[in-house]
Formats: C-alpha cells, structure tokens, sequence
C-alpha cells in the first residue's frame, strides 16, 4: 500500500531534479534514497552477524592488508 506524502523544496532542486529524473518518477527516486535509512535491510543485519565471526574478520583483516600493497602499483 502506498501513502502520499506533500513535501517541500527549493525550486531550483525541484527544477534539477525533474531534469534528471523525468516526469512521474520522483517519487520513486526519492523512496529508493530514503529506504536504507528508514527499512533495516537483510544485508545490514547479515553484515553484522558476520562482524561477530571473529575467525572470519580476522582473515578478511589478514588479505586486506596483503592486498593492499598491490593497489600502490596500479596505474591512476
């Protein structure tokens, strides 16, 4: 079920915004920006269930530090 929501803002962000959006999916766009702030989402939940694997985190520590001195010699 849909709820409407009136909001307000300046015209200038309306006017960029209708630009780079398009007609009639605003509101989309506004929800999909909103939702992760609002809606606790599977995948944080699962993030934090593996930050309790302290084997796991100790590993994913261990190859990021080995990796990154691979990263210094990649072009910019």
């Amino acid at each position: 079920m849909q709820k409407k929501l009136t909001i307000s803002i300046d015209e200038e962000v309306y006017t960029k915004l209708y630009l780079m959006v398009g007609r009639r999916k605003i509101s989309h766009f506004v929800e999909d920006l909103i939702r992760p702030y609002v809606i606790k989402s599977e995948l944080e939940a699962g993030y934090r269930q593996m930050a309790k694997d302290k084997t796991r985190e100790k590993e994913a520590l261990e190859w990021a530090e080995a990796t990154f001195g691979d990263s210094v010699h990649e072009p910019w």
